[in-house]
């Protein structure tokens, strides 16, 4: 009797094996630039707050008792070196004096240096927004904030998105170096490793559906988009402040991402609610299934557990609604092809197209988002 094996897909093989492809990836680059010395400075006058504020930023508010103690830079307007060179410098102003030139006369000299500056209005009890803005004519920041720098809703909800705006190439030492930062870098790496995966998606044209999974995508999809899923665990780690080995990090998660088991709970999820698989749903299950895998680590790092069954079901139907809206507003946005413009940089591209301006990795040819400091899906560096 012949022996006839069962039909297998080509490349399943490949997506359990996920862990050791990424492995073999050089990841110093990411853990390098996680680790790299960031310099901020605080810079007010005598009992406006600075030590409070540096306090708050080195302080884990997850976790009240782990303290980092990352140099800060403190100092009094008039001790203030010519040469203060640091990654953003925040001018931390009480808001209730009656005398600003000093703090005018820095910011200016800043300004005209090409500093990254954050007027910090500090103020205690009521605010008169009107009066302060009446007494600081003249005190304009690009970036400027106003609140009390012991309060810490208001640093997290108002300072904190701030300041990671403005240092979006040093999320990951950021986070890593000053927790007070982590929960919004973490989020923002997980929106935008989900929207460039989407991206992705919709970029690949029409679904093909998997038997094994019967979800709309092809294995060459799946392959690369749980390498960046990968590749967002990793950076979520380094940039909550966990530990630089990649191998802690295939014990922890490694059941979650490995083997397909993520894809196979999003099939499962979504069984019965999409009925004709096309390019929205596949842009959708791209986004739900990167959206989860960063839900599960972040909610690790705010709870100290992972997630359970009942908890997946609802991160799943939540962000394939959410992948939805993106898949249909990338299909109303989609133009006529165009000619691809090309210019060349030291180590990616710089593409315009229909879709606007988007970044080329050098080495896997992807499109990732026009800020970003590493591809999303091979982890090499862009600059």
């Amino acid at each position: 009797m012949v022996n006839i094996k069962k039909p297998t897909i080509p490349g399943i093989h490949t997506i359990s094996n996920i862990w050791k492809i990424v492995q073999e990836i050089d990841l110093r680059p990411i853990r390098d630039e996680a680790e790299r010395s960031i310099h901020l400075a605080i810079v007010g006058k005598k009992g406006v707050g600075k030590q409070v504020l540096a306090n708050f930023m080195r302080t884990d508010p997850v976790r009240r008792k782990f303290v980092e103690h990352t140099p800060i830079w403190l100092t009094e307007p008039v001790n203030v070196p010519e040469d203060l060179n640091v990654d953003l410098i925040i001018l931390l102003i009480d808001a209730s004096s009656e005398d600003f030139s000093l703090e005018r006369k820095l910011l200016s000299h800043w300004q005209e240096a090409g500093r990254e500056v954050l007027s910090f209005f500090a103020v205690s009890g009521s605010i008169d927004r009107d009066s302060i803005l009446e007494k600081s004519f003249g005190l304009y920041a690009e970036h400027q904030v106003l609140g009390s720098v012991d309060d810490l809703d208001y640093l997290q909800d108002v300072f904190v998105p701030v300041v990671v705006g403005m240092l979006p190439d040093d999320i990951l030492p950021l986070g890593r170096q000053f927790p007070l930062f982590r929960r919004v870098i973490a989020r923002k790496l997980i929106d935008d490793t989900c929207v460039a995966n989407a991206i992705y998606s919709f970029s690949t044209g029409l679904a093909e559906v998997i038997p094994v999974f019967d979800i709309p995508l092809n294995v060459a999809d799946i392959v690369v988009l749980t390498k960046a899923q990968a590749f967002l665990i990793y950076k979520l780690g380094l940039a909550l402040g966990y530990s630089d080995r990649w191998q802690d990090y295939v014990a922890e998660f490694g059941s979650v991402l490995g083997g397909g088991f993520l894809w196979r709970q999003v099939a499962r999820q979504l069984i019965g609610l999409i009925p004709i698989w096309g390019i929205v749903p596949k842009t959708a299950v791209a986004y739900a299934g990167t959206y989860a895998i960063g839900q599960v680590v972040l909610l690790w790092y705010l709870t100290g557990r992972h997630v359970d069954k009942s908890q997946l079901v609802d991160i799943y139907r939540d962000a394939f609604r959410r992948g939805k809206i993106l898949a249909k507003s990338l299909t109303k946005r989609q133009k006529p092809f165009k000619k691809r413009i090309y210019s060349k940089t030291s180590n990616y591209k710089l593409l315009s197209s229909g879709n606007g301006i988007v970044r080329i990795c050098p080495r896997c040819g992807l499109e990732n988002a026009p800020n970003a400091g590493f591809c999303n899906y091979c982890g090499v560096r862009l600059e």
